[in-house]
């Protein structure tokens, strides 16, 4: 055992190490499950730089640049170095390898650019996926690239995912059954209480009362999970000044600095006690010493993309049962502790066992950009664990195509080369582009910097007041990002006239379907895809009349507006100059009924402007009118009775019979407008000019030559009763119905029926008064049975009418009975 490994033998990991050195010396790939607080982030790559089969370098992969950060600086510190000597790392904003260097921690997007900037990975012997649970789609991705480096370039090239909570079988399947070793760990005990919030109570009052109830109570730091930024501002408001002199309260989120990041985790001072509000960036990877209390709020936010609208949205959910395993680990990492849940212990069992994975519900359109760059055409190709949803790609394939990064064979144009190259996602990459070309590069590099780094500029939704903040902040954070801003505007760079650019002009080119116009009300807009979107009346934005949305948040037509600039003067007329479209259309007016032709400006769904037309031409009028009459369903047309009876009679032989009898069901006839509708109706642009009489023939086309007399025949209008009566045939129901007076079938021996005898009638026997007494289709049954009771019953309430005991051999009638006639 190496001496690094044998200094370090109090960590539960080390345990482990026999079998996973074993396992990786006879195999290119292997997994390694341990806890919380194992060690194997920091002790298993210390250690694999000393196998003989290594060379070259050791590439750790971290979920976040939080985590990247503390493990390097947690090896160097085994070491007795600095970071950037063995161990260093490398992420967006933030670099520190040397030559030395053979350890290098990288967050996961610098991995995934890393593979395909250098396909073999040369200098590379063994890449470590790291919390590999909480699979982020970079870093699916990443292991798919990986894998495919070694199965097509580099088979001694090894391979090791590591996790606490982890389906190892499904993981282990797609690595070829590779070995799977499992470390227990040595966590101290934990006691598990809950909580239960009411349905009613803020997550925010709740967290804080339950963070100065157990302050009070118990002893050590806490640690508060919470789903997002704006919780945990709630949370620290509520506390202020309610936990003393001696406890401090630290936020930690991934858009602080990284001096803020690294003083939430540092241990509290001698005499003082913390208190960490947190998003789940604590989860996994880093160790809060001090800490032996954790309240979980059980929430999580996670994106969640529509393809439908092109939209990522922030869902606020349950989280899954491993993660809060996880953060109730984080309790006893160093120390007995105790973990708070907010909700009942039954509710942990319908929790879902594992959070949905990324690929699952993202915008795959850097996904898509990628494996193109990597010339892979299907990204199903590549060796995912979940393979990405088809919906999801074809969405990301229209819009590279749209932001023209791809050709109309799917395949890379220079534009989407150099899309690609400028380390951004897909639609502020083609921003930055664009704007290059008018001159602003600089200026579009900054705004793709400030939507990708959180909390830069602030929080506010306006981007021109967060750009000016931006511009304005000398914090290190912010310098950094102003320098990787130059770094990406450098490779597009033309002219940077970055203070003259006009933000919302430059957000049009990433987001066109979200240019928005307020549609009848302070703070209400509607996008160009159709979507709607609020924003606070107060906010100065409300009053705008045009903006450019770059994000949203929430469902359907509530979604409300984070980030997004003003569209105003010759900015608006430039971008409506280049997206907006006007043709002429053919609209239906549903109030008068009628088709009218109007000339339209538009953007996507937003109309800009319209003006009247002469009256519409007919063969497109009637594709407008039938598309109206399908939306609105049969009732639209105007069948006279005899008309809907007709299709109730020809819908009864077509289930009676079938064919040559058509389906005249409502959803077949609007199927099939154009062959038994238009043509008949030469002209017409409105309902009200339909030829009512005309619909029955219209009809009868369906049924073919000689339809007339063959429907007569097969199901008539009418029923003849014996006493010469012509009574209506409804054929609305399951079977022909006639209502008749009883009366009027005496004398009647045999059932009444239709088609040719074959289809008996149901007799809706009726009263004097016209009401049902009994429905029978078996009439002389009818005669011998049920007939003496309604007689009895009958002729004490009817005594003026016939109730004889044989009605078989009495005469029908439509009279009553004269008044000397006996009964």
């Amino acid at each position: 055992m190496s001496g690094i490994a044998a200094r370090h033998a109090d960590l539960p990991v080390f345990e482990a190490l026999p079998a996973l050195h074993a396992a990786l010396r006879a195999n290119p790939c292997a997994v390694l499950a341990a806890p919380p607080g194992a060690g194997k982030t920091t002790l298993v790559p210390l250690t694999l730089i000393e196998e003989p089969w290594f060379e070259g370098k050791i590439i750790l992969v971290e979920p976040r640049r939080l985590a990247a950060r503390a493990a390097a600086r947690r090896m160097a510190a085994m070491l007795g170095e600095e970071v950037g000597e063995t161990v260093g790392y490398r992420m967006r904003l933030d670099t520190r390898v040397s030559a030395r260097t053979r350890i290098e921690v990288v967050t996961e997007g610098v991995f995934t650019r890393m593979a395909i900037a250098s396909p073999d990975l040369e200098g590379i012997g063994c890449v470590i996926f790291d919390e590999f649970h909480e699979r982020a789609l970079d870093a699916d991705f990443g292991l798919a690239l990986a894998l495919d480096i070694q199965s097509g370039l580099r088979e001694e090239l090894r391979l090791l995912v590591m996790s606490a909570t982890l389906d190892t079988e499904r993981v282990a399947a797609l690595l070829d059954d590779c070995p799977v070793i499992e470390s227990q760990g040595r966590s101290h005990p934990v006691e598990l209480r809950h909580l239960d919030r009411a349905p009613s109570e803020r997550i925010d009052s709740a967290m804080a009362a339950a963070i100065e109830n157990l302050h009070a109570c118990e002893t050590g730091s806490i640690l508060a999970f919470l789903p997002g930024q704006g919780e945990i501002r709630q949370v620290a408001a509520r506390l202020e000044g309610r936990l003393g002199p001696s406890t401090d309260i630290q936020p930690l989120y991934g858009g602080l600095t990284s001096a803020e990041q690294d003083a939430a985790i540092r241990p509290a001072h001698v005499g003082r006690r913390k208190v960490v509000l947190a998003t789940p960036v604590a989860e996994s990877s880093i160790t809060i010493d001090g800490v032996r209390i954790v309240i979980d709020s059980g929430l999580v936010r996670q994106p969640v993309y529509e393809p439908s609208t092109g939209i990522t949205r922030l869902e606020t959910i349950r989280a899954a049962q491993a993660s809060a395993d996880q953060r109730a680990g984080r309790a006893g990492r160093t120390a007995p502790g105790i973990a708070v849940r907010l909700w009942r212990a039954e509710q942990t069992k319908a929790l879902p066992a594992f959070a949905t994975p990324s690929i699952l519900a993202s915008d795959l359109s850097g996904l898509m950009l990628d494996c193109l760059a990597w010339g892979v055409s299907d990204p199903s190709r590549l060796r995912f664990i979940d393979p990405p949803p088809a919906p999801a790609l074809d969405e990301a394939r229209s819009l590279l195509h749209q932001l023209g990064a791809t050709d109309a064979d799917g395949g890379l144009t220079a534009r989407g080369q150099r899309m690609r190259a400028l380390a951004l996602p897909p639609r502020l990459a083609s921003m930055v582009v664009a704007g290059a070309e008018d001159g602003h590069g600089l200026a579009a590099a900054e705004l793709a910097v400030l939507l990708t780094e959180q909390g830069l500029g602030g929080q506010d939704a306006d981007l021109e007041t967060r750009l000016s903040r931006f511009r304005a902040d000398r914090s290190e954070r912010a310098r950094a990002a102003r320098a990787l801003a130059g770094r990406i505007a450098g490779g597009e760079r033309r002219e940077t006239r970055a203070e003259t650019a006009v933000p919302a002009a430059l957000l049009a080119h990433a987001f066109p379907d979200r240019i928005a116009r307020q549609r009848g009300g302070r703070g209400r807009f509607v996008l160009a895809n159709g979507r709607g979107a609020v924003i606070d009346e107060t906010d100065r934005l409300a009053g705008a009349e045009y903006l450019v949305i770059a994000d949203l948040s929430g469902r359907a037509q509530a979604a409300r507006v984070l980030a997004a600039a003003e569209l105003a003067g010759g900015a608006l007329e430039e971008v409506l100059a280049d997206h907006a479209v006007q043709a002429d259309e053919c609209v239906f007016d549903a109030p008068s009924g009628s088709v009218r032709a109007r000339r339209i400006r538009r953007l996507g769904a937003i109309v800009l402007a319209e003006t009247p037309l002469p009256r519409p031409g007919a063969a497109e009028a009637m594709v407008v009118l039938c598309a109206a009459i399908r939306k609105a369903g049969l009732k639209a047309l105007p069948f006279s009775p005899a008309g809907q009876q007709l299709i109730d009679r020809i819908g009864f032989l077509h289930r009676s019979i079938g064919a040559p009898w058509p389906d005249v069901s409502e959803s077949a006839l609007l199927a099939t407008l154009e062959s038994w509708f238009a043509p008949y109706q030469p002209g017409i642009v409105s309902l009200r000019e339909i030829d009512r009489d005309g619909l029955n023939q219209w009809l009868l086309s369906l049924c073919g030559a000689g339809a007339r007399g063959e429907i007569d025949r097969l199901a008539p209008t009418h029923y003849e009763a014996p006493t010469g009566s012509r009574l209506p045939i409804r054929y609305d129901a399951e079977t022909p119905v006639v209502a008749i007076r009883v009366q009027e079938l005496f004398g009647e021996t045999r059932h009444p029926a239709i088609a040719g005898g074959r289809l008996p009638l149901t007799l809706e026997l009726l009263s004097p008064a016209q009401r049902p007494i009994q429905t029978t289709r078996d009439l002389p049954g009818f005669w011998r049975g049920s007939w003496a009771d309604v007689r009895a019953e009958m002729r004490g309430r009817y005594p003026r009418h016939p109730w004889p005991e044989d009605p078989a051999a009495a005469d029908p009638t439509r009279r009553a009975k004269s008044r000397n006639t006996d009964r």
